[in-house]
């Protein structure tokens, strides 16, 4: 089973991938932490060892103990601050700095290096407008055996560190689940300082390094030449590069990989950060449950190239991994991707769903001429935006606008066919598509059917039990029913996908005549109907052939505008042309809608 998107998603062998580097403002950011701390407690007390950003230093420190009129209070709504000349400005709200620059070393160590009873657990501590959200972790030393020159008899001697704590500090209203996000991460790398501490004590050589910097910095600052202990320590010491990392990766890609003392590997990212839409996100409760509902029938758009992709993976990654992405395309449904790649269909879903999870690919339904998109109504569709500019590189000789003019309105690909063209002209409008799937331009709508009986005349008011089916198992709203005639089917409607199991009982019929265990089994499946659908039904001339209507009841708990017609097609093993035929002999009883498919809108329209 793939871990919950709440554990971070651990990747196959080791995990993905290199950041990218991009320039996010972070200013008032609520997924973005403010600060980054590293505490230990041990036989010599509570230590604060880093601390990032750096805290700046007061210009005296007469000026510092005036502002502060309590160490252990923050004023969370507004500072007086004084320029250069002496000046005092206008009061205003506290920058993310500001938010715990109010709280000195001494105070974090004291509040931050829990007691041993709570280590192993998370720990969650809310002052005024900052949240401290922390792992501590128990240190289990053994002794270290000492050998000195002058005295030949070893000696034991126990690590002075109990235990250490890696705190991120957020602000108070982050969300729950970047709290538990960020608290997944500070368990992460304490487990691998715990692993490497038992195995060579690294921690505890780094921490005597940051003490011993901060013991020289406290001494050159008492002889009148203030200093940040922190930006000495940064260059001298590996780990709390790492932790400026981990915070700077937080603050702008959310994909966080640490290398701990050059050997354990540390992988991470922060769903909010990367999956993105128009500036909003979607909280990973929700795309943990759009990726439970992946089907066989959906496909597997990869957000970029193949070889940038497999660049990206670690040496030990997973070669069920490199064969996914090398196989994987926008045509192929995850089926035919489990055939083409030799893998078992529910290993290519767990694939999938980590992929997707680390913003490197999304869930489509595969591309087909019958496919109707139209134009996101997020769509940057500026004429000289950055992503026009990269349309026009990637495709010479044509622009975005003209392009998505042209899916202004629902359209189908079939639509773009032109049997004069050259195949090659085919195949770039395909890439096109695809690069503005990519670049969430465009959206997919499918086609819904809802069964809606017109109510009987003689009967203004109608009772429950009377009501519609669609009305009783409580559909979706539908626009205003209409009926809608396909016309005639044609080849290029057919599209059949084979299902992996046949077990619903509703495609039991028997084929041939009017049978009389076909007619009963037809009686059973219309019983979820009133009295009078039943009659409305059977009244109808199509319901006359045997074949239409016990296809029609075999249908019947599809008509409730939750399924789409390619699911419909899947799961039945029909044709598009058998259903939209079916659909237009019933339509004075049937609704058809277009919309978008919930489980994979979330990867093309953001949250409301």
């Amino acid at each position: 089973m793939m871990p919950s998107p709440s554990d971070g998603l651990p990747d196959e062998r080791g995990s993905m991938y290199s950041q990218s580097q991009s320039n996010v403002n972070t200013s008032g950011d609520k997924t973005s932490p403010i600060s980054v701390i590293l505490v230990s407690s041990g036989s010599r007390g509570n230590k604060l060892l880093f601390r990032y950003p750096f805290q700046r230093v007061a210009e005296s420190p007469s000026s510092l103990t005036a502002k502060q009129r309590n160490p252990y209070a923050l004023n969370t709504t507004v500072d007086t601050l004084e320029d250069q000349d002496g000046d005092s400005r206008e009061q205003s709200p506290l920058t993310d700095e500001q938010l715990v620059a109010g709280f000195s070393d001494i105070i974090l160590a004291t509040i931050l290096a829990t007691k041993s009873d709570m280590c192993g657990k998370k720990f969650e501590l809310k002052i005024d407008n900052v949240r401290f959200v922390g792992h501590p972790t128990l240190l289990q030393h053994s002794p270290i055996i000492q050998v000195s020159k002058t005295d030949p008899s070893p000696k034991r001697e126990l690590p002075t560190m109990i235990l250490f704590n890696v705190v991120f500090a957020l602000r108070a209203n982050a969300d729950p689940s970047v709290i538990s996000c960020m608290h997944n991460l500070s368990r992460r790398i304490a487990i691998a300082l715990q692993h490497e501490e038992h195995r060579c004590q690294y921690l505890t050589r780094e921490a005597k390094l940051m003490l011993s910097v901060q013991d020289e910095i406290t001494t050159m600052t008492e002889n009148g030449s203030p200093k940040s202990p922190f930006r000495q320590i940064l260059p001298k010491c590996k780990l709390a590069r790492d932790l400026k990392v981990a915070y700077d990766s937080l603050c702008t890609t959310g994909v966080v990989r640490l290398h701990i003392n050059n050997w354990l590997e540390v992988s991470f990212c922060l769903p909010h950060k990367i999956h993105r839409i128009g500036g909003n996100y979607f909280p990973p409760e929700a795309l943990e449950q759009s990726l439970k509902a992946i089907r066989p029938y959906h496909a597997l758009l990869l957000l970029e190239s193949e070889k940038a992709l497999l660049s990206q993976l670690p040496l030990d990654c997973s070669p069920a991994m490199v064969r996914l992405i090398k196989t994987c395309s926008a045509v192929k449904n995850l089926q035919q991707l489990a055939q083409d790649a030799d893998l078992a269909l529910l290993q290519i879903f767990q694939i999938a769903a980590h992929l997707v999870y680390w913003g490197k690919a999304i869930i489509i339904y595969p591309l087909c001429e019958n496919n109707v998109y139209m134009l996101s109504p997020h769509a940057n569709i500026c004429i000289y935006s950055s992503l026009a500019e990269e349309f026009s590189q990637q495709f010479s000789g044509s622009n975005l606008p003209s392009m998505l003019a042209k899916f202004s309105l629902p359209v189908s690909l079939a639509e773009f066919r032109n049997p004069l063209e050259a195949p090659a002209q085919e195949a770039q409008l395909i890439q096109m598509v695809v690069w503005m799937l990519q670049h969430r331009l465009l959206i997919q709508l499918h086609t819904y059917v809802c069964l809606l009986v017109p109510p009987s005349e003689d009967e203004p008011g109608m009772k429950d039990e009377e009501l519609p089916l669609a009305a009783r198992v409580g559909s979706r709203s539908l626009s205003t029913p209409s009926a809608l005639s396909f016309g005639s089917p044609t080849s290029s409607d057919d599209m059949t996908l084979t299902s992996p199991s046949m077990d619903n009982s509703s495609a039991e019929l028997q084929p041939g005549g009017d049978s009389p265990l076909n007619k009963r089994m037809t009686e059973t499946l219309l019983t979820s109907l009133s009295e009078y659908e039943r009659q409305v039904i059977l009244n109808i001339p199509a319901a006359q052939n045997p074949e239409d209507l016990r296809m029609f009841a075999r249908l019947l708990h599809y008509f409730r505008g939750h399924h789409h017609l390619e699911e419909i097609m899947y799961n039945e093993n029909m044709r598009r042309s058998q259903l939209k035929t079916l659909f237009d002999k019933f339509r004075s009883v049937l609704v058809v809608t277009n919309h978008e498919d919930p489980i994979i809108s979330i990867f093309q329209s953001p949250m409301e």
